[in-house]
Parts: structure tokens; sequence; C-alpha cells
């Protein structure tokens, strides 16, 4: 079967992820994935930070199946309960005062872009300038490309959309260098998650947050991968003890169904008029019974508690792995449940290819940085069953 879907895939998707990992999946429970052969795989990259509640979680799939059953999609002519209560329960558990809700990660940035922009063209001021990172990733639109600070995201699709620029991560003087009287906004990634898991410095983003407020600039957070928990916080600005203007959300919102949120203070969200945004799908009935449902397993479950104290016990397993392998294991980085392991450079692809075949799934980033974001309902077994497989594969490295 997977020889067959192969030969489909190559004939028929155009060629933009080249040749994938050799493994097709059926079913999901839990950490579990079981491909077509019957055979388990443990997920420790959790759908890239999306499937916050692992596969195949009943309360889930009840709630999606009773929504098949009323309404899938009406429009955004008319009005949507579910809508309407998932903005609310955004609003009530965060710093944001209104929602907009997007069908991704990138589009949910571009809405967060647009809204910055129009705030000071409403305004009469003329303010088009959004500063970002190197190393960022914000998404695959033009737009969001042009965000990204990697060169080899940017370059096949230049010139970019114009009006953004890049500096070093967690330095705040070069982010003040680079500020103009046409600086809308500054957008980071608290963690930037592709490039290698690297958390911001906690002084660098209060002072950003102190500039934009000197500077009348906007502070927008991409919490596309960092948001609903993942870092042991429902939304990781929490740990920072600053509260941006506008920050974004999307891959573990849903838990798989497609869904992003653009979530701003009153202030800059009253700049949306009717006629400046829309989307068709985007807060869906069936987009948004997926979030309400993801919100009342995490209340349930104590879902955000478990990935921080999951979290702590996943680093120090791994820091008493590092001393083991000091020659080995560069460093641990983690934030919550988002962790790179930092590999010798000569080894990372291999370490990467010997978990998959010990049917551990991750994901290699920056070249040398085992990325793991599991599911946050994991278990100390779970744990140290990606300990003890990577112990044993780096004694023979």
């Amino acid at each position: 079967m997977l020889e067959e879907i192969k030969q489909l895939d190559k004939k028929y998707y155009m060629n933009t992820f080249g040749d994938r990992l050799p493994v097709c999946f059926e079913k999901g429970e839990g950490l579990k994935l079981i491909d077509d052969k019957g055979k388990v795989y443990y997920d420790f990259l959790g759908g890239i930070a999306v499937n916050a509640i692992g596969h195949g979680h009943k309360d889930f799939t009840d709630a999606l199946k009773k929504q098949l059953d009323k309404v899938i999609h009406t429009s955004s002519l008319y009005y949507i309960e579910n809508q309407a209560k998932l903005a609310e329960k955004i609003v009530e558990n965060t710093c944001a005062d209104k929602v907009f809700f997007a069908n991704s990660g990138a589009e949910a940035n571009e809405g967060a872009f647009k809204l910055a922009k129009i705030y000071f063209y409403k305004k009469g001021i003329e303010k088009y300038e959004i500063i970002t990172l190197d190393k960022s990733f914000h998404g695959r639109t033009l737009a969001t490309v042009a965000a990204t600070g990697q060169e080899k995201y940017q370059k096949p699709y230049r010139p970019l959309t114009p009006g953004f620029k890049q500096v070093e991560p967690n330095n705040f003087e070069a982010v003040k260098a680079a500020v103009t009287d046409k600086t809308a906004a500054i957008m980071i990634e608290l963690v930037q998650g592709e490039s290698g898991v690297h958390p911001m410095d906690k002084e660098y983003v209060q002072s950003l947050r102190q500039l934009c407020d000197e500077k009348d600039i906007i502070l927008i957070f991409d919490e596309v991968q960092t948001g609903m928990g993942r870092t042991g916080h429902l939304f990781a600005y929490e740990m920072y003890g600053v509260e941006p203007d506008i920050f974004t959300s999307a891959k573990a919102l849903g838990c798989g169904i497609p869904i992003g949120a653009v979530c701003a203070k009153e202030k800059v969200a009253a700049a949306f008029e009717p006629g400046d945004h829309g989307t068709t799908f985007g807060g869906n009935p069936f987009a948004t019974a997926a979030g309400l449902a993801v919100f009342d397993i995490f209340e349930k479950e104590n879902v955000v508690k478990n990935a921080e104290e999951m979290g702590e016990y996943f680093k120090n397993s791994l820091n008493e792995l590092k001393e083991k392998h000091s020659e080995k294991i560069i460093e641990i980085r983690n934030a919550g449940l988002l962790i790179g392991i930092q590999v010798e450079d000569s080894i990372a692809k291999a370490v990467f290819n010997k978990l998959f075949e010990e049917r551990i799934l991750t994901s290699l980033c920056g070249g040398n940085t085992i990325r793991i974001a599991p599911p946050l309902i994991i278990k100390e077994t779970d744990v140290d069953l990606f300990v003890s497989t990577l112990d044993k594969i780096l004694e023979v490295m």
C-alpha cells in the first residue's frame, strides 16, 4: 500500500516535500500512530506542535461528529454560535479583547500585519515597516516569507513584499537601531521553533515592550507554535510578564482541524471595520467547534499543568543524558514541551534517522537540532521511552 501511495504522490502531487519519510499512518491513539502495516510509532512531534491532546481523543472526536450532524459551514454573512463562543473563550483566558479567526498560522500572521498597518492608516500616520528577527519563521505566504528571517525561504520569491526588515534575535540594540519613524510593528516568536528551539531572553522581551510604548509601535507575538499550552502556559507571553498588542495562534488551537486566530487589544482591534478584512472559511462552525472542544479538554484534564510538569521532567532527563554523552549532545533548550536537543553537527542527521528507525517521530531543525513537540498529555513513561531510545542510539554513534 505504501508503495502505491508513493507512486500516486510522485505522479500527481507537486514536489514541494521531496521524498518523505517512508511511512503512511492510518490510525492514532494518544502518543501512538499506527501505519498501514500495523506498526506502532511514537509521536514526539505532535504533527509539528498541533496534536496537543494526542490522537483519537474520544471527547474531541465526539464533539466533531456532533457538529458534523448539525452544520459544517455557513458563511460570515451570518452569526455563528461556535465562533462567538470560541472568541469569548480566548478573550476570557488571555490578554486579548477581540479575536478574528483565519484558517492557518500564516493567514493569522497576515491578519496581524494588516491590523498593525491599518491601525496607523486610520490615525492618518504613515507607518508601514515591520521589524522581525533573523532565523524566524512566520509562514509560507508572500508576506510571511518576507517576514521570515531565513534566506533559503526568501531567495526564490524576490522581490519580496516591501516593508519588512530583520535583526539579530535577543539583541535589543539591533532593534533600536532598526526603528524609524515609519516602524509600525515589531513581531517576534518568543521561542523560535523552526530554527532549533531558541527562546528569547526575558529582559529582551520586556525591553521591546517598553520601546514599543515609547515609540508608538505595535508589539506582535507569533504564538502559532508556542500557544495553547505548549510552553507550560496557555500562551508563552505569560512566561515573560509582557502583554502584546496583537498575538496569533493556530496549530494546537484546532488540534488538527485548520484554524488560526488574530487576537488583539481593543485599541488596535478597533481599527478593523466592516470591509477591512474578511474570510470565507475562517471561524466556520466546524473549525470553531474543534477549538471549543480543545478548551474543554484542556480545562477538564489540566493539560497546561501537565505540559509544565512534563516539560520540566523531560528537560531534567535530557540534561542527565547530556552529562553522559557530553561530546555528542551540545545543548538542551526548552520552553515547556517545546524542546530542542542540539547534537554534534556530524551526527545530527544520523541521530534523526535512527530515531525514526526506532519508530520515534521528531524533526530535524537548524541542521543540528532534534525538535520535540509531543502531545501535551505525555506521561513520564513516554519521556523515559524517548530518553532510553536516544541513549541507546548515542551509545553507538
